[in-house]
């Protein structure tokens, strides 16, 4: 009976994938056909989880890497009854504002842990999520109360495999000794274009042990007990992350299976009738599932819901034993953390003294890190240069879990995802570091803390042509725009302490967008009269005596000081200057329009925008009477004090650009 049962399971999931992307007229049939049987051993009988409560702090983690697969994702959730996702929900696969989107995606679908679909990506998030999970024991748990105690599953294919992101972050889990991270290859040898022979011939195994994993090989995909024999011996390795080969075919049980042409279209309602005939399925009704089958996953996901009421026991007597403890974990939990950090005068002040704004974010992080004690976060390498290293709080290594400094090598892509990862998992503040020329790293991972709405913080240092001499693969220009151009992302470009200051609390306080603090290499000078208003994205630094000015100077980062002191010279011929510091237009057009007009209103037509890069997008406040003044070209070798003058931006220059639209 239990092995009728368990394969009618599997086929279930088999099914129901089929069906919805038939329905749907698009999808990808083939991962699913061919993982299903390691999806369901997992689930059923290896996985802490609990469909009841799909938040529980200790359940095993699992991130479907493969996210064009998502209907064998969506089969589990509705079998397990994870969120009501009913039948009518994968009948709506892929339809506008359905549950059951095309990729899978976080907060929109319950029990979706990450948003997956640039392949990659998810095994680099499960990395991340392994990664929080050892700190977390390393500060929590004690003898006999192991209240952070749970795996890290990712699944995914040639695909993942191929791109760079996946060898970056498993270089660092096997350095690491992640040993509860268990990788599932979905290992079918083909891809969109046909056999993975004309692009991938490469031994993965020899490559993953080399990276310092166990290496396990299921060598038929079909077989239950040979996979749940693999995940058995991944738990028992203490010490190395897990990797498991399952040799699957892809499209299992279609007529085509095992060939690209089930990867990526639907079967064809012929070739369904035909799979379902293969798999002995007793009807040809479309989503039909037997009662029996229903049945027996709410039979195990019944089971599934003592391990949670044990963990809950558990927890109560650890907090009861060590309240110390209990309280430092309601810190780390707390979603409004930020806001307490921020709530002294102590967090806000600096001297006078000129400096870079990467040295002020170094002094805000060494400040944040006394207030938050789950702010964690490293660099790509260039910690001593982005001063992001936490003096005092040690380095996460495989002897010590419990350091809050993040070494992530040179592997920009990796630390973009784990910082997703590390902030997906719960219980963590993380921020990320590198040259903001270098965010060209980043790019694809931010762009998925914008869309999973995770408040990810980037560090970006050497923000301008102020780079100097090294020339122009170091000198960002058109970074900032790209930044601009991507929704739900605040990239700030402060001009002093009080900016950097007031970036920091918007970063550490966003709830559902990431921000990215864009620093100088060069020092800057206080400014008199910059406040807690850059909170405001742009607001009035130094305002013109006349209620109505004569012309606005714009101007971010380190231009501002040079507008300030512009407007002291025009001042001496007799113009009326407003100037607004705008740090971040992202949080500016946030703002009430009210608010908005009444820094740049409109009847002021006569504007100059100043920025050292690209000033595409802070542009559109120039308005078509005004003036930018920005690089249109990449930079070159020569220290700053050469390269400001040479590209005009210097005092005399914004003075002049403001006097030529009179």
């Amino acid at each position: 009976m239990s092995d009728r049962i368990d394969t009618m399971c599997v086929n279930a999931i088999r099914v129901l994938s089929a069906d919805a992307i038939q329905k749907a007229k698009s999808g990808h049939p083939g991962l699913p056909l061919g993982c299903a049987p390691a999806a369901y051993e997992l689930w059923a009988h290896h996985m802490k989880h609990n469909p009841q409560d799909p938040a529980w702090k200790d359940r095993d983690r699992f991130v479907l890497s493969g996210g064009h697969g998502s209907m064998l994702l969506y089969s589990l959730l509705h079998l397990f009854g994870y969120g009501n996702l009913s039948v009518e929900d994968l009948k709506q696969f892929r339809q506008f504002g359905s549950l059951t989107p095309g990729h899978p995606e976080y907060r929109h679908t319950v029990g979706v842990e990450a948003t997956t679909g640039p392949l990659g990506q998810g095994m680099a998030m499960a990395v991340g999520m392994a990664m929080a999970e050892a700190h977390l024991a390393s500060i929590f748990n004690r003898e006999g109360y192991p209240v952070v105690d749970h795996y890290t599953y990712a699944l995914g294919g040639d695909g993942c495999m191929m791109e760079g992101i996946s060898s970056e972050a498993f270089s660092l889990a096997g350095t690491l000794g992640l040993s509860k991270l268990i990788i599932f290859y979905d290992s079918n040898r083909i891809s969109i274009e046909g056999s993975t022979d004309i692009a991938f011939t490469e031994n993965v195994q020899k490559r993953m042990e080399a990276f310092g994993f166990q290496t396990i090989t299921v060598e038929d995909g079909n077989d239950l007990d040979e996979i749940g024999r693999a995940i058995e011996q991944a738990k028992a390795d203490k010490e190395r992350p897990s990797f498991i080969t399952v040799r699957t075919t892809i499209g299992y049980g279609s007529p085509n299976m095992g060939t690209a042409a089930v990867h990526g279209s639907p079967l064809g309602e012929e070739n369904i009738a035909k799979m379902k005939e293969f798999l002995g399925w007793p009807s040809q009704e479309p989503f039909f599932v037997p009662q029996e089958v229903y049945d027996h996953y709410r039979e195990i996901a019944a089971g599934l819901v003592p391990a949670e009421e044990k963990w809950n026991r558990m927890f109560a007597e650890w907090s009861e034993k060590y309240p110390d403890l209990r309280a430092l974990w309601d810190q780390y939990f707390d979603e409004n953390a930020g806001e307490k950090a921020g709530a002294d005068e102590d967090f806000w002040k600096f001297d006078d003294k000129p400096e870079a704004t990467r040295v002020l974010s170094g002094e805000m992080i060494a400040r944040i890190k006394d207030r938050m004690p789950n702010f964690i976060g490293g660099a790509a390498d260039l910690a001593p240069s982005t001063k992001t290293y936490m003096k005092g709080e040690g380095d996460f290594s495989k002897a010590n879990y419990a350091g809050r400094n993040l070494h992530f090598g040179v592997r920009e892509q990796a630390m973009t995802a784990i910082g997703n990862g590390m902030m997906l998992h719960g219980g963590l503040r993380a921020f990320v570091s590198t040259f903001f020329v270098f965010s060209d790293y980043t790019k694809p991972m931010a762009r998925l803390s914008a869309i999973m709405g995770v408040p990810l913080t980037f560090v970006f240092t050497h923000d301008s042509i102020g780079v100097g001499e090294d020339g122009p693969t170091h000198e960002p220009i058109e970074q900032l725009a790209q930044f601009r151009a991507m929704p739900n992302f605040h990239i700030i470009r402060p001009a002093d302490g009080t900016e950097t200051a007031a970036a920091w609390y918007s970063a550490i306080t966003s709830k559902r967008t990431p921000t990215a603090l864009v620093l100088t290499r060069q020092k800057l000078p206080k400014l008199e009269h910059s406040s807690r208003a850059a909170l405001k994205g742009g607001y009035i630094l130094e305002d013109s005596v006349k209620e109505t000015p004569d012309a606005i100077i714009i101007a971010s980062g380190s231009e501002v000081s040079l507008a300030v002191e512009a407007r002291k010279a025009l001042a001496a011929e007799g113009i009326d200057v407003r100037v607004v510091s705008m740090p971040c237009m992202d949080l500016f057009e946030e703002q009430p329009q009210e608010y908005r007009d009444s820094v740049l209103p409109k009847s002021v037509r006569k504007r100059v925008v100043v920025e050292a890069l690209s000033a595409f997008g802070l542009d559109r406040y120039a308005g078509l009477d005004g003036t930018v003044i920005g690089m249109t070209t990449f930079g070159a070798s020569a220290p700053y004090s050469k390269l400001f003058p040479h590209y005009g931006f210097t005092v005399e220059n914004v003075a002049e650009q403001v006097k030529k639209l009179f």
